[in-house]
């Protein structure tokens, strides 16, 4: 898995509309960040489970090491402003 400039990190699949929903907020404000599809990826959905400790997605990592599960496009936006990344 490669980082980006911004080190955030969204696993997620297309069947999932939270998924769909926090990868079009991202890609709205413009952020850059990778995306691990767990369709193309299934191993990476332990990595996920790993850092969530559940099996819930969408899962966005963010730089400071933090992360959401299942967030509101309301917790993503303000955790992208605490972090000054928009």
């Amino acid at each position: 898995m490669t980082s980006t400039p911004a080190g955030i990190t969204m696993f997620g699949a297309a069947w999932c509309s939270d998924c769909r929903r926090t990868k079009a907020q991202l890609d709205g404000l413009g952020v850059d960040y990778t995306y691990v599809d767990l369709e193309a990826d299934p191993d990476a959905a332990d990595i996920a489970k790993d850092i969530s400790g559940r099996t819930s997605i969408p899962v966005v990592v963010y730089p400071d090491a933090s992360h959401h599960v299942e967030p509101s496009n309301a917790d993503v936006e303000a955790k992208l402003r605490e972090l000054s990344l928009i």
